[in-house]
This record gives C-alpha cells, sequence and structure tokens, in this order.
C-alpha cells in the first residue's frame, strides 16, 4: 500500500470510529436509558410538591440541629457544588487535613461516644448523599431535641431507611440524608 492510500484507509477509520463511538453510541445508550430507566437517567431527581428539590445521587447541605447533617464536603468553597467535584486530596499526614478533621471533631462530638468516621471526613467527591446508618443514628438525640419528638421514634427512622448494599453484594448499609430528612420532615411532634 502506498503513503497516500495508507493515509486515505486511516483517516476514513478514524471518521468511522469517530461517528461510531462518539455519536451513535452514545445516542443508542441514552435512548435506551432514558425508554427503560427514565427517572434515573435524569439524574434521579427528588420531587416534592411538584418541584425537584435535589437528587437521590448528590448530596447537599443541611445545618439546621432539626435536620440529619450529611458528611462534610470538599467539592466547591460552599461544599457539595456538583460543578466542583472532587476529594481535598490531603493524605492522613497533612497537618491541614489533619486540623479540619480536629475542627469537625470539636463541633459534632458528644462526651463518652465514638464519632462515625463519615461526620468528619469527605467523601472521594465530595457529593456523597449518603451517611453510615451509625453516623445518622449519632445525630438521632440531637434531631429529636430539635424537633420535639421521642429519640427512640427517630432511631426507627433511621432504620426504616436504611438501604442495603447495591444487589445485596455492592457496598455497605446506608441512608440517603435528603430522603431521611424529607420523613423527618412529614413527622409531626410528639
Amino acid at each position: 500500500m502506498t503513503m497516500p492510500g495508507l493515509i486515505r484507509s486511516t483517516t476514513c477509520y478514524l471518521g468511522l470510529m469517530t461517528v461510531l463511538t462518539g455519536l451513535v453510541y452514545p445516542l443508542a445508550v441514552t435512548a435506551v436509558a432514558q425508554s427503560a430507566f427514565p427517572r434515573q437517567a435524569n439524574g434521579s431527581p427528588v420531587v416534592l410538591d411538584g418541584a425537584v428539590i435535589g437528587s437521590e445521587l448528590i448530596g447537599q447541605s443541611f445545618t439546621g440541629p432539626g435536620y440529619f447533617h450529611p458528611r462534610p464536603s470538599a467539592a466547591g468553597a460552599d461544599g457539595y457544588d456538583a460543578m466542583a467535584s472532587g476529594g481535598s486530596n490531603l493524605g492522613v499526614t497533612s497537618q491541614s487535613a489533619n486540623q479540619t478533621i480536629t475542627t469537625r471533631l470539636q463541633a459534632v462530638r458528644i462526651p463518652s461516644t465514638r464519632v462515625p468516621i463519615d461526620l468528619v471526613t469527605a467523601s472521594g467527591s465530595g457529593l456523597d448523599p449518603h451517611l453510615s446508618p451509625e453516623a445518622a443514628l449519632y445525630q438521632a438525640g440531637r434531631v429529636a431535641a430539635a424537633r420535639q419528638l421521642r429519640r427512640e421514634r427517630v432511631e426507627q427512622l433511621v432504620r426504616d431507611h436504611v438501604e442495603g448494599p447495591t444487589a445485596g453484594l455492592l457496598g455497605a448499609p446506608r441512608v440517603n440524608v435528603l430522603r431521611l430528612n424529607l420523613a423527618l420532615d412529614a413527622q409531626t411532634a410528639d
């Protein structure tokens, strides 16, 4: 094969693969996802009174004493910024990371109890919408007092919202903070 022929066939192959992998395949996957799983394909939105208030897949900040607080976020200046997703990239020997964790520990510590690690460390993306059941239960006393609910009732609400591992195999049990706080808002005072 001559050099011009090789260039021509390489260019044709590049064009074909660009169209197949850059256009046809993404459009086919999008069409299948939209028809088979429309809610998930559109970001798993959480709708309340006809308005989208969040996503099951992206954490958001809750700071009031009557709400369960999510994991800290390192995504963006105020946290939970999906455009700035990413961890802090600070390791266990980082002075800055250790100071941040110490400050967070002081803010959430209940005397003579062990603080769950996910209440003081950000997730890898900074957008994790879940907490461990232990981290949610750790906050139950504060939430119950702020809402004037029995602690046992709030703890049962947490247990009712524990999601098992995906497909029974992947991951650990977890609690979606947004869904838990919405269920909490539906409760009435004791």
